[in-house]
């Protein structure tokens, strides 16, 4: 078992700091989509088979379906849901009484009306795209609809695209997912999908990202050529190497359910980038499982997952960052400046190495005043770890923060978060300080407030 093992996933999550904790959406992320999701599933089934004449279905599918979906890793970006929308009838897909773009298209207009109906809701109907219709909403997330034929006495499905019928059948390959793994080792195969998922969404942007089917297949298939999995931290150093092993040999990933379709969409500039960063990733799975100490293996995982790591916390592990780090190392001593937005005269605060409580809308400073006695041609980098139901509602985790012997962050979300400072000498970690910040539930009042305070939802960063 891995030093940091814990640090990956616990039975009891909902109270630890994890990583799987950290990249699984809460239970009321969970509701709200699908409250959503059911919303304009009835919309959809009802005005559908007005405009098309079609006796309609509705799958859900997808990462949520999979059980697989990870919370946006930045703010600001999206959840994604799949919303499968299916005409009915029987025989060939080609023997309906419109083109597969017409149905596509059907699709787009049904969204277009039900964003018109829920303005207060919706945010905007997207471009179209080439293989489905997105639809985007509030509170940011997007559903993303494909439009299929289904043939009911066959059970077969072919997707609607831009430029006619695809082959393609979502259903077929959950039930080889679900099928593959028993109870217990299914679960383990979907935390270590959500990693794998969570790590690709920092690592590129989207145009370039590795789809999400792509990166469950290559996860399900390594894990049933390798059995039984270890510890998470583990399991994804020997599932990663796997996974590269097999794609040096053969970029081809054939779906599992269709040999004749290859779910690799990327180009091969792509794939060769997708490839050298999951080797990178290799490289720092193998280190961090070799490492001796919690604190160590944790500062090399976050190479890999940065602000989504959580470093350990408490009495025990400031001792085992001690005997981890140089003899003579000197820790950063951060002086914290705290100045409220609303009231910059009375609202000023200070704290040598910790924080708070200070109220929400505050600018935070942070500043290294021992730079002297750091290593010499030390760098200081900081990143933030947010933490609680707030932050975690509003996706903002945390992020990296900049280089220096200052920083500068904002006070928005109620609980107890931290700024990392960790100084190092090249690629070493010499010296680390965790400078917590306790933020209370409001915001101070205005100096002079107007008749109507004018408070606004707070948010993570400028």
């Amino acid at each position: 078992m891995g030093s940091a093992s814990s640090l990956f996933y616990s039975s009891n999550d909902t109270e630890k700091q994890t990583l799987h904790r950290r990249i699984t959406p809460s239970s009321d992320q969970f509701e709200e989509q699908q409250a959503r999701w059911n919303a304009l599933a009835a919309h959809l089934s009802a005005d559908l088979r007005e405009r098309s004449g079609y006796s309609i279905r509705t799958w859900l599918q997808g990462s949520y379906k999979f059980g697989t979906q990870t919370r946006p890793v930045r703010f600001g970006e999206e959840f994604d849901i799949d919303l499968g929308i299916y005409y009915v009838w029987k025989g060939s897909r080609d023997d309906g009484d419109n083109y597969p773009q017409t149905m596509k298209g059907f699709v787009r207009d049904s969204l277009l009306a039900y964003a018109a109906d829920n303005p207060d809701d919706v945010l905007s109907v997207a471009p179209p795209k080439p293989r489905c219709e997105r639809i985007r909403f509030k509170g940011n997330f997007h559903i993303d609809v494909p439009a299929y034929h289904l043939e009911p006495d066959l059970d077969e499905r072919s997707l609607a695209i831009r430029d006619g019928w695809e082959d393609s059948d979502p259903k077929a390959i959950y039930i080889w997912f679900r099928n593959s793994f028993d109870d217990i080792e299914r679960a383990k195969v979907r935390r270590q999908i959500r990693y794998l998922k969570a790590w690709a969404a920092l690592k590129f942007a989207e145009p370039d990202r590795p789809s999400s089917i792509l990166l469950t297949v290559l996860i399900a298939e390594a894990a049933r050529d390798l059995g039984s999995l270890p510890a998470d931290d583990e399991a994804l150093r020997d599932l990663v190497e796997h996974i590269t092993d097999r794609l040096e040999d053969d970029w081809q990933v054939p779906n599992p359910v269709d040999p004749d379709e290859n779910l690799v969409r990327m180009s091969s500039q792509q794939m060769q980038d997708f490839i050298r960063v999951l080797s990178d990733l290799q490289d720092v799975a193998s280190r961090a499982c070799e490492a001796e100490t919690e604190f160590a293996a944790a500062d090399t995982w976050q190479e890999a997952f940065e602000h989504l790591f959580p470093m350990p916390e408490g009495q025990q592990a400031m001792v085992e960052m001690a005997k981890w780090l140089p003899v003579r190392s000197v820790m950063p001593e951060i002086r914290i400046t705290v100045v409220s937005r609303n009231n910059p005269q009375g609202g000023r605060f200070t704290g040598m190495n910790r924080i708070g409580a200070i109220p929400k809308d505050c600018d935070i400073y942070f500043e290294v005043v021992n730079p002297g006695q750091l290593p010499a041609n030390s760098s200081v980098a900081w990143m933030v770890r947010n933490e609680g139901g707030e932050a975690e509602n509003t996706n903002d985790l945390g992020h990296f923060a900049g280089l220096g012997l200052t920083a500068n962050e904002r006070s928005a979300y109620r609980g107890t978060h931290y700024m990392d400072c960790v100084v190092k000498v090249g690629s070493q970690t010499v010296a680390m300080r965790r400078v917590p910040v306790t933020i209370k539930g409001v915001a101070m009042p205005r100096r002079n407030p107007v008749a109507s305070p004018d408070y606004v939802r707070l948010r993570g960063r400028n």
